[in-house]
C-alpha cells in the first residue's frame, strides 16, 4: 500500500525523536537544519500546510569498537527525502583516514546493503549499526602505493565549490545587511544580498566557507529564512585560480532593484530577473518565484 506523503512525514519525526533520544549529545547526532525539521512537523500537524521545500539533513559520527581505533570517528551526513521511507536515505560517511577510493567504496557497500535490506522501513539506526561494525575495515582496504605519499595525495583533494541560494521573507534590518555583508567578506565569500520583501541572499565560495556562513546567518531571527536552491561543485586541484573560475559573482554586494510605488519595499523582480539573467543563473529565478521570468 502507498504511504501518504504525511505518513511518511510522521515516520520520519518519530526516527529523528528516536535518534535524539539514544543520541543526546551533539558530538553523536545533529541536525543541520532546524528549519527543515520545524517545516516537517508543521506539515504534519496541519492538514492546509503545504509539503516542505527542504529535506531533514542531520549527521551522525559513530566511533567504531575495533581494537585500537579510539581514535577514529567515522561521520554520516544524511538527509532524508520527502518520500522516506518508501526511498532510501542519502548517506554519506566520511573519515579522515579514508583515502577517496575508500571512500567511494564503503559508501557504495552500504547503499548495497540498504538497498538489500530496507525498503520502506526506517533504516537509519541499521545504517548506523552497518557503518560501525564494517566502515573501520575499509581503512586498511586496497592500500595502494599513494598512501606511501600521503603528501601528494593531500595536494590533489578535490575541493567542493558551493553556491548557496537563501530566500527570507524579508530582510530590512540595517544590522542583519552588515552582518551579512561582513560575513560574506570574512569567508571569502561572493554573491549579492537583495534587501526587502522577499529577501533573497546568494552566497558563493568554498563549501566550509558557505556552510559556515548559513549557520551564522539562520541563528539571527528570521520570521521564515531557507535555503531555495544549492550548486555544489567538484573542483579538482582546488587551487584559488580553479575557484575564482567557478564565480559568477566578483564580489559580495547589496543590490537595491528600486519598485517605484507607493510600497519601496517590494523590490522590482523584472530588475532582479535581468541581473540574474546577466549573471547565467535564470534559471534560479523560477526556483524562488515559481513563474518563468520576463
Amino acid at each position: 500500500t502507498e504511504m501518504t506523503n504525511r505518513e511518511e512525514a510522521e515516520i520520519q519525526i518519530s526516527e529523528l525523536d528516536l535518534l535524539s533520544s539514544m543520541f543526546p549529545y551533539e558530538e553523536e547526532f545533529v541536525v543541520t537544519d532546524q528549519l527543515a525539521v520545524a517545516e516537517l512537523k508543521h506539515y504534519v500537524e496541519n492538514e492546509s500546510a503545504e509539503m516542505p521545500s527542504s529535506k531533514v539533513q542531520f549527521i551522525l559520527n559513530v566511533k567504531p569498537e575495533v581494537p585500537n581505533a579510539s581514535m577514529v570517528e567515522f561521520s554520516m551526513a544524511c538527509a532524508l527525502p520527502f518520500k522516506y521511507p518508501a526511498v532510501l536515505p542519502e548517506v554519506t560517511v566520511r573519515s579522515s583516514l579514508l583515502s577517496r577510493s575508500q571512500q567511494i567504496h564503503l559508501n557504495s557497500d552500504l547503499k548495497t546493503y540498504l538497498m538489500q535490506n530496507c525498503s520502506g522501513e526506517p533504516c537509519m539506526l541499521s545504517a548506523r549499526e552497518w557503518v560501525k561494525d564494517h566502515a573501520a575495515a575499509y581503512i586498511d582496504k586496497e592500500l595502494s602505493s599513494s598512501s606511501v605519499t600521503p603528501s601528494n595525495a593531500m595536494q590533489s583533494e578535490d575541493v567542493t565549490f558551493t553556491r548557496l541560494w537563501i530566500y527570507s521573507h524579508h530582510i530590512y534590518n540595517k544590522q542583519k545587511r552588515k552582518n551579512i555583508i561582513d560575513w560574506a567578506k570574512e569567508l571569502s565569500l561572493s554573491g549579492f544580498c537583495m534587501p526587502g520583501k522577499p529577501g533573497v541572499v546568494c552566497v558563493e565560495g568554498l563549501q566550509s566557507s558557505c556552510e559556515e556562513f548559513w549557520s551564522r546567518v539562520r541563528r539571527l531571527t528570521w520570521k521564515r529564512i531557507l535555503i531555495r536552491h544549492r550548486e555544489d561543485v567538484s573542483v579538482e586541484g582546488g587551487g584559488h585560480a580553479e575557484i575564482q573560475k567557478q564565480r559568477k559573482f566578483s564580489t559580495l554586494e547589496e543590490k537595491c532593484f528600486d519598485a517605484h510605488g507607493a510600497r519601496g519595499n517590494h523590490m522590482d523582480l523584472g530588475q532582479l530577473y535581468r541581473f540574474l539573467e546577466e549573471k547565467g543563473c535564470a534559471d534560479i529565478f523560477q526556483m524562488y518565484f515559481g513563474v518563468e521570468g520576463h
